[in-house]
């Protein structure tokens, strides 16, 4: 069974989503989804392990030898990228069981349960292939299911919401799926590696530049990068909580995901950022998403809405990181992807522990929460610190090495950037902390703590934060083969 890691890596739960369906009984549905979760986490980790000690897996789907046949090809890089998406998924699932419960109608839990799993399965697809076709396909798969995911939020606003990331997440994988159809008409080839060898000859042509632009396009919409982001705010604050959580710890990852794979594996660095000047473009957009959407997050009042917001900031920072184009700066970018997924996790989560109790996760109505509910807003406050970036927390590793990749490149105003955003967003958490710490409680108003079906998950990704932010050997490590993988350790 080993051997065949790669494939039931996306199998077990692509066959787990129909079964869930069909049985209908919630806890049974929930019980084969949590299942499938945990068997991906345990892929995962042996997988990543083999990597580390081994070097790049190669599995050819049905025997049929690359670049004829779809194969899957495992490396640091997305070794590490099936680990965040499986680790969350593992804490998702139990935390779902309480909070699905409360949120949905009783008769659509099964469905809701079957479209997380083949979320989790489009995701864990698109990391692992190594053919670009089966990346468009993989996202499709992902991006429907989360669609209707969205859709099941008790608000009205959640369907508009589903609708809108339709819209322009649709319009994204076309600009991809035509940047894929331009590399295979002049290469013949959907192999990733047989395309990073074949691109060499054509890359003068006006088609290869074409294919890029309308990639970078696509890549920028899944992943929201600002301006491209207008359907996030919206899907984060109107879905389900459990939801929330999940994609906002997952879907953009795995977005960014597939730009460092097309740009840095199949385009290649030199022709990404010498030729066509990547950064040009990734650079300043990052750090007006920093500076921007966190100054937007400071005005919400709602606070998944707030967090939605400093999502996009945070991505900001993950783009930042990838347009300085060296090993340091890419190592912080892939950094992130794994920190920033174990905040916004525990974020979302904890204002899903609100919405349990509350109702509700507007500021107005979490006043005096600190002393009703002290579990889940030490959980909220732990995260808040380590988006803010404070020392011993994940969210400081990460902004340290960015700050370090800024200044190796004599890119100090860029430092000042991640600086003044991490500034900002004290001044967005502090807000939810003042309310539910020195704010009185609304007379006659008796709210209990959350459940522990929701806190232990919850807690689970906030000691995360703290062991990873103090012990972060694994994961710089990690970050630092797969960055010099992507760009070589000469430049």
């Amino acid at each position: 069974m080993s051997a065949h890691l790669p494939a039931l890596l996306v199998v077990v739960p692509l066959l787990s989503a129909p079964l869930a369906a069909l049985v209908r009984r919630p806890r049974a549905a929930w019980a084969v989804a949590l299942g499938a979760a945990w068997w991906s986490l345990y892929a995962a980790v042996r997988l990543l392990h083999r990597v580390l000690a081994t070097g790049t897996i190669s599995y050819a789907m049905g025997s049929w030898a690359a670049p004829w046949g779809i194969e899957y090809r495992i490396d640091a890089v997305n070794a590490f990228v099936i680990l965040i998406v499986s680790s969350i998924a593992a804490v998702v699932v139990p935390y779902a069981r309480a909070s699905v419960e409360q949120e949905l109608e009783h008769e659509r839990i099964a469905l809701f349960y079957a479209a997380l799993i083949l979320c989790l399965t489009g995701l864990l697809g698109i990391s692992v292939t190594g053919d670009v076709f089966n990346v468009y396909v993989f996202l499709e798969i992902s991006s429907l299911s989360a669609y209707a995911l969205i859709s099941m939020g008790q608000d009205r606003r959640a369907l508009t919401s589903a609708y809108q990331y339709l819209i322009m997440g649709s319009v994204g994988a076309t600009f991809i799926v035509i940047g894929i159809g331009l590399m295979y008409v002049m290469t013949g080839t959907l192999n990733m590696a047989d395309l990073a060898e074949r691109l060499s000859a054509v890359a003068s042509t006006k088609t290869i530049p074409v294919a890029f632009a309308f990639l970078t396009v696509g890549f920028s919409l899944k992943l929201a990068l600002f301006p491209l982001h207008l359907w996030l705010p919206n899907a984060y604050t109107y879905a389900p909580s459990a939801v929330s959580s999940f994609i906002a710890s997952t879907a953009t990852k795995v977005a960014v995901y597939m730009m460092l794979r097309f740009f840095f594996t199949v385009f290649g660095a030199v022709f990404a950022f010498d030729v066509m000047r990547l950064d040009w473009i990734l650079m300043p957009l990052a750090i007006l998403a920093i500076v921007s959407m966190s100054l937007v997050a400071i005005y919400q009042a709602n606070v998944k809405r707030l967090l939605a917001y400093s999502s996009v900031a945070q991505i900001g920072y993950i783009i930042l990181g990838i347009s300085l184009a060296s090993v340091a700066g890419v190592s912080a970018g892939i950094l992130h992807l794994f920190n920033h997924a174990l905040i916004k996790g525990s974020l979302f989560m904890a204002m899903g522990c609100v919405m349990y109790r509350v109702g509700s996760v507007k500021m107005e109505d979490m006043a005096g929460l600190g002393r009703s509910m002290p579990w889940t807003m030490a959980a909220f406050v732990v995260g808040g610190l380590s988006l803010i970036g404070v020392p011993l927390t994940v969210g400081f590793i990460s902004k340290w090495y960015l700050v370090t990749a800024a200044l190796a490149r004599g890119l100090w105003p860029v430092a000042i950037v991640v600086l003044a955003g991490s500034l900002l967003a004290v001044v967005y958490v502090w807000k939810v902390v003042e309310v539910a710490y020195f704010r009185p409680p609304a007379p006659d108003v008796h709210i209990r703590e959350a459940p522990l079906s929701l806190l232990v998950p919850t807690w689970a990704l906030v000691l995360a934060n703290l062991y990873f932010g103090i012990n972060a050997k694994l994961t710089t490590g990690v970050a630092t083969q797969a960055a010099q993988l992507l760009l070589g350790a000469g430049r």
